[in-house]
Order: structure tokens, then C-alpha cells, then sequence
């Protein structure tokens, strides 16, 4: 198989309601262990994901906080990559009553339609934040920090070629990674958009999907297939 790594997006992917079946981690596992490095790429925090009853040693990386954390689990090492938020702009969201309101490492993490609030206040106080947007999740991270950075330094990490990368998404925020592999892909989930912009989409949705997909890698459907170049 010519395909080297798996890129895998967590909820709406692989998960359901934060839950990975049994068949959908015996397909991980398969694949992993022909020697195809497995990423697992997620817009939640590290602390959230690690509670969840899900064997993170499936992969071999895992990149948290949408590209702000990056998580060698062999070794059990984390890598900050983004900068923490500023406390006051903390403050002054809870002040304003932004609920929910989670915070990581690098990432501020809330829900429409508070997102009005959240460039309001940005622009008031003249940061330089991004927001991006996930199935109704509103984020806010440091500038230049996504899935497409967090993915590379994880290629750079495993020292491994992107184009040579199949990734797996469903979401908005799962553009930014999915142009970097050679081999993009959308479950049946996908919202249009992911869709269009995809190499194949699966027939089947979130983790009968990624099923579905890696089954067909396995068996070398994909082989034949031009790499897609992406840019660095």
C-alpha cells in the first residue's frame, strides 16, 4: 500500500456522540498494524479526550486543541504549540455571560450564537485571535494555528510525507487538514462543502465509514491513485 499515514478527524468521524465502536477501533487497529502511522487530529482538549473510554493508543500522534497540542503517545509527551489565551479577553466573556465556555491549553471554546459576542469583543480589545467554526462549536484560537499546522508538525514529527497521508474528516474546521493529504476524504456524514472538496466519500457515515475506508486501503483501491500535491 502506497498510502503511508492515516489522518483521522474525532467527532463526526470516528466518534458518535464521543464514542469510537469496537468495529471502527478494530479497523484502526488493522490498519496500524501493516505499519501505516495513524494521526488522530481533534478540535477538543487533551484533558477531555483523555477521559473518555477510548484507547488512545491507536495512534501513534495525536493533535488536540485544533492543531494547538500535539500528543506523542508512545512516549507519552505533549508538545504545546499555540499560545495560551489572553485572561483578560477569559475575564471578560465570562462577564459578558458566554456559556458554555471551556478553556485549554491555547484554545477558548464556546457555541453559536455567541460568536457575535466573541469577534465583538476581539475587535474591542484589538487582539489577534482567530475564530473558527465547527458544527456549531465556536473556537477561538492563536493566529496561524489550525488543523493544517498541527497536522505538519505532526508529519514532521514522524518525519512523513503528506502527500503520501490519507485524512478522514466531516466539519468545517477539517478543510484546513484534509488539503494537506494526498489522499482527502469525506464520510457520508460530511457536510456538503467537505464533500466537494474530497477525493472519495464514503458510503457509509462517521465511524462505518472510516471503516468502510480503510477496508478499501487495505485491499488497495486506492493504489492506482495520482497523489494529490499539497502545499507545506
Amino acid at each position: 500500500m502506497k498510502w503511508h499515514s492515516l489522518v483521522c478527524d474525532f467527532d463526526g468521524t470516528i466518534a458518535t456522540d464521543g464514542i469510537v465502536d469496537e468495529p471502527t477501533c478494530n479497523a484502526i487497529q488493522r490498519i496500524h498494524s501493516m505499519g501505516v502511522k495513524t494521526i488522530l487530529i481533534t478540535g477538543r482538549e487533551f484533558p477531555a479526550l483523555k477521559a473518555l473510554n477510548f484507547s488512545l493508543h491507536l495512534f501513534d500522534v495525536i493533535v488536540a486543541e485544533n492543531g494547538a497540542l500535539l500528543y506523542d503517545v508512545l512516549h507519552d509527551e505533549v508538545q504545546i504549540l499555540g499560545s495560551p489565551p489572553p485572561n483578560r479577553f477569559i475575564s471578560e466573556l465570562r462577564h459578558r455571560g458566554v456559556e458554555p465556555l471551556s478553556i485549554g491549553v491555547s484554545i477558548v471554546a464556546t457555541r453559536e450564537p455567541h460568536e457575535v459576542t466573541v469577534l465583538k469583543l476581539i475587535k474591542e480589545m484589538g487582539l489577534e485571535l482567530q475564530v473558527i467554526f465547527n458544527k456549531g462549536a465556536v473556537m477561538i484560537m492563536p493566529p496561524g494555528i489550525n488543523k493544517a499546522s498541527g497536522l505538519l508538525a505532526a508529519f514532521d514529527f514522524l518525519q512523513l510525507s503528506p502527500h503520501e497521508a490519507v485524512g478522514v474528516g466531516d466539519a468545517e474546521n477539517d478543510h484546513a487538514f484534509l488539503d494537506k493529504c494526498g489522499f482527502p476524504v469525506a464520510v457520508a456524514n460530511a457536510l456538503p462543502a467537505v464533500k466537494e472538496k474530497a477525493a472519495w466519500v464514503t458510503n457509509h457515515e462517521a465511524g462505518a465509514g472510516v471503516v468502510e475506508l480503510i477496508d478499501a486501503l487495505l485491499r488497495g483501491e486506492f493504489d492506482h491513485l495520482k497523489i494529490k500535491l499539497s502545499s507545506r
